[in-house]
């Protein structure tokens, strides 16, 4: 018997290795004796320890399984040409309704009454609901005008949190890491004063209703009450053109001869770090008075307060802290009224009722809590369980709902009088972080990790996101927003991570909020 050579051995095993490759390539489009044939050569061609049976199985196996796939694919095909061919026609008779004569009552049937079978189909094809959705933002966002009206920079870090004085004069209030809370007038941008009393960051701050007195919660475990005089700059008046025409020309010459500065960078080509850095140091914040002792020091927490808020009237305030407790404060006399306990986690947030006994708590532990004082006497306590990430803020509205954010990128509005179940659930695509509601407007102010802000009506209909580019918005997590019924000029401001605060001007038409 003649012995095969080494050469020819390996050769005709790399022919035997590309046309069992060859062959696999070409197995989608071969028929079932094809398919069999292949079988047997590559299970002749292969070496295994597993019986010549089982590997027949296996590969008759995989063979009906790549088939389903195969079947698969063709009818995703097969529906995504449909799909094609029914978008496309439906663009055409959206374009023969506006070309042509509309006053023609067959061709307005005609017309309708095929765009309504060809709309019928496509919501077949797709889920309703998410072409009700999509249709929605259509709809609303082109109607809904959002400007960027003013930035207030100061701060040497991140801003957790702001707020708008009840009384008069107006003016916006910012809490911020870097151990500080300042004051600014909203017209000008310019900072009025700044508190430096904390011994570590100051996350919250609420004005109270009628006096002239803020409340900042820290992390250095206490909550303080400070008082504040402040004087809003005059409006500079406009310069009369008259006096600058007849100005002296030698000055003119000597601008137009001097040399011509280079233009700074953009805020693209500077490291956002060095920028903010530089923003601090500038003159504005620095110049204006500081506050540096409080009025009234309330501790008794065993760790960050992370919020707090005034009740109704003024007298009390309640702080929320990382102990998992929420602590009830007379004002007058720094006593610890009720402690707030039955949080299983940190927690994240407080806020009262503005017309009411009413606290409502968040926390990590996925809940939030209903706090009831209109009882002297007796307290009562009702549980929110409906998210199932941290409960970032839950706030109240003018009338007897409730909206909470959360981590787990929703946001639901809640009846106090049936608290089963959210009477409306917004989805987003980011974490959501400290809410506001307006009051007049009823409209949520949604601020995102991902340095988004978006707005939607108490049903849960999205009605506009505010600008965000290189040259406008934030450039990093938004942490806060807060709503101003009495100016004209901004009424929405907000707040993140970039150490600054903006003021938006916020025109949403009638109709939209109808619906």
């Amino acid at each position: 018997m003649p012995v095969e050579s080494g050469s020819s051995a390996a050769s005709r095993q790399a022919k035997q290795k590309r046309k069992s490759h060859s062959l696999s390539i070409r197995r989608t489009n071969s028929t079932e004796q094809e398919r069999t044939g292949l079988q047997r050569e590559m299970l002749e061609g292969q070496d295994s320890k597993l019986p010549l049976s089982l590997r027949s199985n296996l590969l008759d196996l995989f063979g009906q399984i790549e088939r389903e796939f195969e079947n698969l694919y063709i009818e995703n095909i097969e529906l995504r040409r449909e799909i094609e061919t029914l978008n496309d026609r439906l663009t055409a008779e959206g374009q023969t309704i506006d070309g042509g004569d509309l006053t023609k009552g067959a061709l307005k049937t005609k017309a309708s009454h095929s765009t309504s079978q060809l709309s019928q189909k496509l919501k077949t094809t797709y889920k309703a609901s998410t072409s009700k959705i999509v249709s929605s933002f259509k709809a609303t966002t082109s109607r809904a005008v959002c400007q960027l009206v003013k930035e207030y920079a100061g701060h040497r870090d991140g801003i957790w949190d702001l707020s708008v004085t009840r009384t008069q004069p107006v003016v916006l209030g910012t809490a911020s890491a870097d151990h500080s809370a300042m004051l600014w007038s909203i017209e000008t941008g310019k900072c009025l004063l700044k508190y430096v009393g904390h011994a570590g960051s100051v996350n919250s701050i609420k004005f109270h209703p009628t006096e002239q007195m803020a409340l900042t919660a820290s992390g250095d475990q206490t909550a303080h009450i400070w008082r504040y005089m402040v004087q809003l700059p005059t409006p500079q008046p406009v310069a009369d053109i008259s006096v600058i025409l007849n100005a002296d020309l030698c000055v003119c010459v000597c601008v137009c001869l001097s040399p011509i500065p280079q233009q700074p960078p953009c805020d693209d080509d500077i490291d956002f770090s060095d920028k903010d850095e530089a923003d601090g140091d500038g003159e504005g914040p620095n110049e204006c008075p500081s506050i540096r002792m409080a009025s009234t020091t309330l501790r008794s927490h065993q760790g960050v307060v992370i919020a707090a808020d005034w009740l109704v009237g003024g007298k009390q305030v309640v702080t929320a802290s990382w102990d998992r407790a929420a602590n009830l404060y007379d004002v007058e006399t720094s006593e610890l009224v009720h402690s707030l306990t039955g949080h299983d986690q940190e927690l994240t947030h407080c806020c009262t009722h503005p017309t009411q006994r009413l606290v409502v708590t968040s926390s990590r532990d996925t809940t939030f809590r209903l706090w009831d004082f209109r009882d002297p006497s007796i307290h009562s306590v009702n549980v929110f369980q409906g998210h199932t990430d941290t409960v970032t803020s839950a706030v109240f509205t003018v009338g007897d709902n409730v909206v909470s954010g959360s981590d787990d990128r929703t946001v639901k509005v809640w009846d106090l009088k049936n608290m089963r179940s959210p009477i409306a659930t917004i989805r987003t695509d980011s974490a959501v972080n400290r809410i506001s509601v307006s009051v007049s407007q009823r409209i949520i102010a949604l601020p995102h990790d991902n340095r988004q802000v978006r707005l939607f009506d108490m049903s849960g209909v999205r009605l506009a996101r505010l600008p965000h580019s290189n040259r406008q918005g934030h450039r990093r997590m938004v942490c806060c927003s807060a709503w101003c019924e009495d100016n004209s000029s901004c009424n929405l401001f907000s707040c993140g991570f970039d150490r600054q605060a903006i003021g938006w001007n916020i025109n949403i038409p009638a109709l939209l909020q109808e619906k």
